[in-house]
């Protein structure tokens, strides 16, 4: 299934016990259509009032109820789900499909404005309302200088026996006709707090309390930078997930579920 989902008014993706999340209430959803699902496996766990609008997931339900209902899922889930949830399309998944491990890269966007009403009505459940003037080159040098293989350790919630090496592939940022600041952060994965860690870090740049260099420069650290403050989540919406060919699914999960080399700290 690909989804979308307003973050405002969920504790995240992952279920849990009291609290409205958006696995669960898709989980809830589904299990009134088929009777029983199982496995309900997303591509990236979002934090509590994070976005998507490119989210996907895949789970196990009764083959016989799927020949009669899965052509018409969409519009049935459509009249069931809640306003800030929508399943855009859904499809039995090809063979060695995993929503999580066979995924190349996912795709966040942050989107903050600087202007001095703050932002704009329609848009401020997804936009950041910064007090200060950002300089567009400022935050474009910065975020240069983080693309790559790195040990992103200063930028992550540390969790046991979890490596924080990614490859970001993509770290870009533009102005849009409406003066609204977007960064495009793409990589393989992202660990916990990552995407709003190096947004947090280059908002400091962008203002001028940081040299440009200075984003870079945490790389080398091998745990958390408490200097490093984490933006806002409601900032934040994942766009896109991508997958290779159908014949190359499996061997994607396989290589991903591997452990990341470990990265050599740079020369000082």
């Amino acid at each position: 299934m690909r989804v979308g989902y307003d973050g405002t008014d969920f504790s995240g993706w992952a279920v849990q016990p009291g609290r409205r999340t958006v696995a669960g209430v898709l989980t809830d959803t589904l299990t009134r259509m088929f009777g029983a699902v199982e496995g309900l496996t997303v591509a990236g766990r979002t934090d509590a009032g994070v976005h998507a609008t490119g989210q996907v997931c895949h789970v196990e339900v009764p083959a016989d109820r799927w020949a009669r209902m899965g052509d018409t899922l969409v519009p049935r889930l459509s009249g069931l789900l809640p306003a800030d949830v929508r399943v855009y399309a859904a499809g039995a998944a090809p063979e060695g499909f995993d929503a999580r491990f066979s995924a190349l890269h996912r795709r966040y966007e942050y989107r903050v404005t600087d202007a001095p009403w703050g932002a704009p009505p329609l848009r401020h459940r997804d936009t950041l309302a910064w007090p200060r003037p950002l300089d567009l080159d400022r935050l474009a040098a910065a975020a240069d200088g983080l693309t790559g293989h790195h040990d992103f350790a200063a930028f992550c919630k540390r969790k046991e026996n979890a490596t924080t090496v990614r490859t970001l592939t993509h770290f870009a940022w533009h102005r849009g006709p409406d003066g609204v600041l977007v960064a495009s952060v793409q990589a393989d994965a992202f660990c916990q707090a990552m995407v709003r860690s190096l947004v947090g870090a280059l908002l400091a740049v962008g203002e001028g309390r940081r040299d440009p260099a200075w984003p870079a420069g945490l790389l080398a650290r091998r745990e958390r930078a408490d200097e490093v403050p984490v933006a806002p989540p409601h900032g934040l919406t994942l766009v896109e997930v991508a997958y290779p060919s159908d014949t190359d699914l499996a061997a994607q999960a396989d290589l991903t579920r591997r452990r990341r080399d470990p990265v050599p700290p740079p020369p000082t």
